[in-house]
């Protein structure tokens, strides 16, 4: 049975595309998910990366190679190839640490971002809330979770403050510290939205936050107060988005890890009403 073309065997890749290179880490954390592995060819290093999620149409792997083209690469790492299902870019040198920049390193590089060239597609939430309802088991589909739903579908998500591109996963272990500043990895969720959602997509505590967001609004020469406001309205739909993503990742793996960090996510809803 022939192959298919998003699922060829990274020896198939590498013996036909980078035949001078070598495996040097076969399954490697490199911020981009999924098959990884990161590859040399004397001081080259690059990660090849596959497009494994089944279940996400292969435009969305492709879209996350156009904005790496797209974006600079004192922001991303940067591409190099992209054929059947598996995509190459730069390995970056540095250190990815435990805890998040000081706000406001971080506040300046999300401005720099938010500053470059749209990307030509939308973060639209509500089908993902949708999907995350819809791919969760049964028995964890809760009377309070459909009201929720509900009301945000009812209320809409927030008009845009700025639209700007997103990267819509910053945390961490998403974040290089290289020789020359910081870089983002893992924009598999990458597109266009309101900059106070990205800021309140941010993996921080309230207090983190609220300094990022007076850094940022500094930087971007917005109302501090009036972005503290938006950044609130798109809380509850950020919340939702991670309980949601913790009870499918619950349902596709069994891993009762899951359970734990959904149901601390909704803990936080009920206690914000």
């Amino acid at each position: 049975m022939p192959l298919r073309n998003n699922n060829r065997p990274r020896e198939v890749i590498l013996s036909r595309y980078f035949p001078q290179y070598r495996l040097i880490a076969p399954q490697a954390h490199s911020g981009l998910g999924g098959a990884s592995a990161i590859i040399a060819q004397g001081e080259q290093r690059l990660v090849l990366r596959h497009h494994h999620d089944l279940r996400a149409p292969a435009s969305h792997f492709r879209r996350q190679f156009r904005a790496l083209k797209r974006l600079p690469a004192d922001l991303v790492p940067k591409p190099s190839f992209y054929r059947q299902g598996w995509m190459a870019v730069d390995f970056l040198a540095g250190e990815v640490k435990n805890d998040l920049p000081e706000t406001l390193p971080l506040a300046a590089m999300l401005y720099h971002l938010h500053r470059q060239p749209r990307l030509g597609w939308r973060v639209t939430l509500l089908p993902l809330l949708e999907q995350y309802w819809q791919q969760a088991a049964p028995d964890r589909r809760t009377p309070e979770w459909l009201a929720r739903l509900k009301r945000l579908r009812k209320a809409g998500e927030p008009r845009p403050l700025r639209l700007s591109p997103l990267h819509m996963d910053v945390h961490a272990g998403n974040i290089v510290h290289t020789a020359s500043g910081l870089r983002l990895i893992d924009w598999e969720y990458a597109g266009d939205g309101d900059v106070a959602l990205e800021l309140a997509a941010v993996w921080a505590d309230n207090g983190v936050r609220q300094r990022l967001i007076d850094d940022y609004a500094a930087l971007a020469k917005l109302n501090a107060d009036r972005l503290t406001r938006q950044v609130r309205r798109w809380r509850p739909w950020v919340l939702m988005l991670m309980a949601g993503w913790f009870e499918v990742r619950l349902q596709q793996s069994g891993d009762k890890q899951f359970i734990a960090l959904a149901d601390d996510v909704w803990r936080q809803l009920h206690t914000k009403g």
